[in-house]
């Protein structure tokens, strides 16, 4: 079956309200029940609590509050590294960007203009640059960490669709990272400025960050924009940036001439928070 007809379902499903519904689900105190689907979850996804703060699954109130978890005291070192990965996932895609454009996958491409809500200037600023996709699987930690220390300089939420994230999506809808609903997280580092997108997906109930909380819901259908110019937000290397409430995919944005990609780093490649990303050129 080609990828393209794999995914039609998805443009017929209601997506919106299949999400609205898990986000109520995930976040309710359902007792055993919770539990119950917690520990099948764990078992379908072979999900290594080993690595939890907190490895025992009845102690989580909701599924949101476990799928949440933090890692336990050491678990992700960093790499001495100038740029590390800021998730535990798989690597979509990585490389230099074509003037604006960011490969998806085989036949596929997104404008970084597109990705950004439309804004040319901003898109400008990685023109040539490089970039990264980055898979968050079901069983993966799904807390997002910086790669580098950057002082926040905007926030902007654009409205989208709901399609899935998983490796035959990318293949079969065009535009996905730029279709689908995300937080464009701008930074500015000591190597200039950078993007962090953290992208939605079916049954994502809602992403959130350390300096805001929860974005979405609600989902107003409008793009929104927050600016933090004034304000001294500064987040480390390795520090807590956001989080997925049900996993998703994160896009960074990078200028060119700033960054050298690991030469480990390849499509499909499994990767942990923290590992070595790149140099800095």
């Amino acid at each position: 079956m080609s990828d393209r007809l794999a995914v039609w379902p998805q443009y017929v499903m209601p997506k919106r309200a299949l999400t609205v519904l898990a986000g109520r689900m995930a976040g309710a105190s359902l007792g055993k029940l919770t539990h119950w689907f917690i520990n099948w979850f764990v078992a379908r996804y072979q999900v290594d609590m080993s690595q939890a703060a907190v490895a025992d699954t009845s102690t989580y109130a909701s599924f949101n509050e476990f799928f949440t978890r933090p890692l336990r005291e050491g678990a992700r070192p960093l790499a001495d590294a100038a740029f590390v990965s800021p998730v535990d996932g798989a690597i979509s895609q990585c490389g230099p960007i074509d003037r604006d454009q960011i490969f998806q996958a085989k036949g596929h491409h997104f404008s970084s203009r597109a990705l950004v809500g439309g804004d040319a200037p901003l898109a400008a600023l990685f023109e040539n640059g490089q970039f990264a996709t980055l898979y968050l699987s079901p069983r993966d930690y799904h807390r997002i960490h910086m790669p580098c220390d950057g002082r926040l300089l905007r926030m902007i939420y654009v409205p989208g669709d709901l399609f899935s994230v998983n490796p035959t999506t990318a293949r079969g809808v065009p535009g996905l990272f730029a279709r689908n609903e995300r937080v464009v997280c701008v930074f500015e580092g000591a190597q200039g400025p950078f993007v962090l997108t953290l992208v939605g997906a079916t049954i994502v109930g809602s992403m959130q960050t350390v300096w805001h909380g929860l974005v979405n819901p609600p989902r107003p259908g409008v793009m929104q924009e927050w600016r933090y110019e004034t304000q001294n937000i500064q987040l480390q290397q390795g520090q807590e940036m956001g989080r997925f409430l049900l996993g998703s995919t994160v896009v960074m944005l990078f200028p060119q001439g700033v960054m050298q990609f690991n030469p480990d780093w390849t499509p499909s490649r499994p990767i942990l928070m923290g590992e070595a990303m790149g140099k800095r050129i």
